[in-house]
């Protein structure tokens, strides 16, 4: 009898520090916290319950193997305009951003000097037509009176020579003022194509040589993304392997594969040149733009999860697997090392392994070693989990 009795009151005494206990946390009394924790650790049915967590069973599947370098793009069809003579820039017929057709003149160089050659070049032709008539005219006055006997064969040969002199010298005349006119054609530059106008950097007034880039022009369309992979990478690379590219915001800007590989690599940036031609017909992308590119070396398989089970303290991830230990299921708390996004998930590398069952929900209430229950959610191919 005296022992029911002794019972009852240690179970009076243990619900009465239980709830003592519970009012001291509850007013922030820190100082007994240690002491309640202690109770509740000595004595397991003082232990919380058991936390309802939904499960996802982490699955295989094939990760692309990507790395990430920069790439510059460039158009398949564009020109660098530079003079083909010096001088001085008189009119600029086009702005920046236009669009122009082969043939259409872009600027103008000063062109008086060449018109000053020209003419003179065409007033000495004029003379020497002059003189080839002069000497047609004594080459048949000659003739005929070699005809009659007046005059020796030899004076007959000092006048078709002095004709063919003279016909020869006019033709070299002519091909003087033909390279005249081709000289002054190049005071005016035109358009080698039809493409969209780049920049200006020239003023009407500014003095050019032939090394002054006056602008480009550009055919809209196809671009080529130039990427420069490490050489010590180089041995992978090969043509055919897919890229795909990034915006600064790190969206797709679209999916193209590798169509040249240089045999040589750079001396100075010890890299190697890769080429991949770019559809453009949305005319999203720029030429000259910076862009991310993502070489994918190959697949294999690996286990994946869902990025919102991911927490990541102090720079480094972790999430919680549910797992079955002998005083029943618990939380574990996983470190993680972490790939490529796969679109709703992240590639694990490293700190989870196919047929974990990772906790997707209530994560922030959790600590590693507490109970839970769970409650099976979607897996990561929207399949629930066996």
């Amino acid at each position: 009898m005296s022992r029911a009795i002794s019972i009852r009151n240690a179970e009076r005494n243990r619900g009465a520090g239980r709830a003592a206990c519970a009012l001291l946390l509850a007013l922030g009394a820190g100082a007994f916290e240690f002491g309640c924790q202690k109770s509740a650790a000595e004595n397991p049915a003082a232990a919380a319950p058991a936390i309802p967590v939904q499960v996802q069973v982490a699955a295989a599947v094939k990760i692309p193997e990507t790395t990430e370098y920069l790439s510059l793009l460039k158009s398949r069809h564009s020109a660098a305009i530079n003079p083909q003579v010096e001088g001085l820039v008189t009119r600029i017929f086009v702005k920046s951003g236009e669009r122009v057709a082969a043939g259409t003149p872009l600027l103008q160089i000063d062109p008086l000097r060449q018109e000053a050659v020209l003419n003179s070049q065409e007033a000495s032709r004029a003379a020497q037509e002059a003189n080839v008539r002069y000497a047609k005219i004594s080459l048949e006055r000659a003739q005929k009176l070699l005809d009659t006997g007046v005059i020796s064969k030899q004076e007959f040969d000092n006048a078709q020579t002095a004709y063919d002199a003279a016909l020869s010298q006019l033709k070299a005349l002519e091909e003087q003022v033909q390279q005249q006119k081709v000289q002054l054609h190049y005071y005016s530059v035109t358009s080698p194509m039809d493409g969209i106008v780049g920049d200006i950097p020239v003023r009407m007034g500014d003095r050019v040589t032939v090394a002054t880039m006056l602008t480009t022009v550009d055919e809209p369309g196809a671009l080529e993304a130039y990427i420069y992979v490490p050489a010590e990478r180089a041995r992978n690379l090969k043509v055919g392997l897919r890229v795909r590219l990034l915006d600064s915001a790190g969206n797709s800007a679209g999916d193209t594969r590798i169509t040249f590989v240089s045999p040589q690599v750079d001396t100075e940036t010890q890299s190697v040149l890769a080429k991949a031609m770019v559809e453009n017909s949305p005319g999203k992308l720029r030429i000259a733009q910076q862009v991310r590119a993502q070489i994918t070396w190959g697949t294999h398989e690996g286990p994946v999860i869902p990025v919102l089970a991911v927490q990541r303290i102090n720079g480094q991830f972790f999430a919680f697997v549910s797992v079955k230990e002998a005083k029943g299921t618990v939380a574990r708390q996983k470190t993680l090392k972490l790939g490529e996004t796969l679109g709703n998930d992240f590639a694990v590398l490293e700190g989870l392994k196919p047929g974990d069952h990772v906790i997707v929900s209530g994560t922030q209430f959790l600590q590693d070693g507490m109970a839970v229950t769970e409650q099976v959610a979607g897996d990561s191919k929207g399949t629930a989990a066996r």
